[in-house]
């Protein structure tokens, strides 16, 4: 988004350059959003607009110390197990993150969310402000896929709420989801408001592979006792999770 904003502002002095009204405004506009979006995003990540136009990933809450060291292994789990496990829940939240726009496996979810809704479950989507690229990003994904509008809440809504949720699905989150933002003050990410998922009772964690988010700090939610990760395409994740959420139910 800074980018963006930076491109608009320079197609605004080029405008003024060539005495082009027109390019002028268009810049101004594309300069104002990007900027907008940017203090949007560094407020949803208290973060320092100095610190992110430096490129630096320091947020206006970390410490002077060395970040806290995590040391265990992430338990793995298979897709018969998840699936038995949303068919036993009767509280499931679902934390899309970028992995899942990526790989394009909101439809198979959709799928998936219908089948589990269809037997008196309880299923809702946590969205944290700047999930994706830029904010509303996963809202409109799940949108497109025609997930209801109702179903779909703000960190605000549903962070207290995972306390008394059964199962928490991520699928493609990292940084949204980092314990360290909360609990290591020294952390690269620290005073970052985070979804609290690890206070559910089971954490299923949906990713390609074990490795660091976009700030590039290791979560320890990964190595809860309470997690477990399921490695995989999200998509072709999804659609087996589909697939066999129905079979369970006979759908």
């Amino acid at each position: 988004t800074v980018l963006n904003s930076y491109s608009g502002w320079a197609l605004c002095a080029e405008g003024f350059m060539l005495d082009m009204p027109l390019l002028t405004t268009v810049g101004a506009l594309i300069g104002c959003s990007g900027a907008a979006l940017t203090k949007i995003m560094c407020d949803a990540m208290n973060r320092d607009i100095v610190s992110v136009i430096l490129g630096g990933f320091g947020t206006k809450a970390t410490g002077g110390g060395e970040a806290m060291e995590f040391t265990g292994e992430a338990t793995m789990t298979n897709v018969e197990d998840t699936v038995k496990l949303l068919a036993d829940s009767q509280s499931v939240i679902i934390v899309p993150g970028y992995g899942l726009a990526v790989a394009k496996g909101q439809y198979p979810l959709k799928d998936m969310v219908d089948a589990l809704i269809s037997q008196g479950k309880q299923v809702r989507f946590a969205i944290h402000p700047v999930a994706g690229r830029m904010p509303g990003q996963l809202n409109v994904l799940l949108a497109e896929a025609g997930v209801p509008y109702d179903i779909v809440e703000e960190m605000e809504e549903i962070n207290d709420d995972f306390n008394e949720t059964d199962v928490v699905l991520v699928i493609g989150a990292n940084d949204t989801i980092n314990s360290s933002a909360e609990d290591d003050p020294n952390s690269q990410i620290a005073g970052m408001p985070v979804l609290r998922v690890w206070n559910s009772k089971q954490v299923i964690v949906m990713k390609r592979s074990l490795a660091a988010g976009y700030a590039g700090v290791d979560n320890p939610v990964f190595l809860k006792d309470n997690t477990d990760m399921l490695l995989g395409d999200a998509k072709a994740t999804c659609e087996k999770l589909a697939t066999g959420v129905k079979e369970s139910f006979g759908v």
